[in-house]
């Protein structure tokens, strides 16, 4: 499909979450006109003042069930592509359906209304995740594109609310992004390509509204945590492999990317910067020396640890992209928790 270019029109669904905040602030810079759907008027509110830089090229409309069927038919009108980051991310569910019916329903849905009332959309980008791509498959395997997580599924069937709350949440991105490229497989004929983009734990500034720590999204507060001098958190804590991470700065120009790249249509990415040790995340706070007063553990003990690998070949090769280091991530990442006073 021909690639979208500036000043196209993007709707960006979720637009009040961490991922989203940034993909809708890439868009505009890069001169897109941005349409946000949200949840409540607050949230549209405060997305309208900190994008108000950007005048009437940023605009949000209000979505409150992503799951109601045709939820999207009036927000795809006139849209020439769509970025479709709404999907819940935490691990406190009981019942696995909390978060896999809004994870697929709501896919599903922005798909069949571009389908039916969408007729300018050419692409559509869907967050996935390397929860869709990770699986059991041995101590420091290598994961890339090919692979499906096909564990976290097997037990969710097999335990149901007994499931670890992890395995719930990557049942829910599995299924998902499956049910994304199986309506493209049964509708063949239609307008616009799939681009879907995986990446790991995300780390990186906040721009997301947050009022208290307690309100930090799931990545952002396994950070804090680590990082913060309220919480004493074991050295087995420090040195035991979380997954892989990337900073959110590069996942929200990816996700441009896979607008403008005409050869990325039809494609998953994997957008990872390696590893997350927060052992590492320490020793490159204190490198940089603007926090000292961080939590020091064991330096160096990090670089022992051997872990799985999510490899961003493709994506560094179809985008050009060059990872941010841990180094500039952590401490973008802390300053913007320490501006809050978190």
């Amino acid at each position: 499909m021909p690639a979208v270019q500036p000043p196209s029109r993007v709707l960006v669904t979720g637009a009040s979450g961490f991922i989203a905040v940034w993909v809708v602030k890439t868009l505009l810079e890069r001169g897109y006109s941005v349409v946000g759907t949200v949840r409540s008027e607050e949230k549209g509110v405060y997305l309208r003042t900190l994008f108000k830089e950007h005048g009437d090229s940023f605009s949000y409309t209000i979505i409150e069930d992503i799951e109601k069927d045709g939820a999207f038919d009036e927000a795809v009108r006139g849209i020439d592509a769509v970025e479709h980051t709404a999907s819940p991310f935490h691990f406190r569910a009981d019942d696995p359906q909390e978060l896999i019916r809004p994870a697929v329903k709501g896919t599903v849905n922005v798909l069949e209304s571009i389908k039916n009332h969408g007729p300018s959309v050419k692409r559509v980008v869907i967050t996935a995740s390397t929860a869709c791509i990770m699986w059991d498959k041995g101590v420091a395997a290598e994961f890339d594109e090919s692979d499906w997580n096909i564990t976290s599924p097997a037990i969710v069937e097999k335990l149901g609310k007994d499931a670890p709350g992890p395995d719930k949440y990557r049942t829910s991105k599995v299924f998902a992004e499956r049910a994304a490229w199986d309506f493209m497989e049964k509708n063949k004929s239609i307008g616009f390509d799939l681009v879907t983009v995986c990446p790991p734990i995300v780390l990186g500034p906040i721009m997301q509204q947050v009022d208290s720590v307690s309100a930090l999204n799931t990545s952002i507060a396994g950070f804090y945590q680590h990082t913060t001098t309220s919480i004493q958190k074991e050295q087995k804590d420090r040195v035991t492999p979380v997954a892989n991470w990337v900073d959110v700065r590069d996942v929200a120009l990816i996700h441009a990317l896979s607008l403008e790249k005409e050869e990325a249509g039809g494609k998953r990415f994997i957008t990872s910067s390696g590893p997350l040790i927060y052992q590492n995340v320490l020793d490159a706070l204190h490198s940089a020396g603007e926090y000292p007063d961080v939590p020091k553990g064991e330096p160096g003990a990090g670089k022992l640890v051997k872990a799985d690998v999510f490899k961003s070949d493709k994506a560094i090769q179809v985008f050009g992209i060059k990872f941010k280091t841990m180094e500039e991530t952590a401490v973008a990442t802390l300053t913007a928790l320490r501006e809050r006073s978190f």
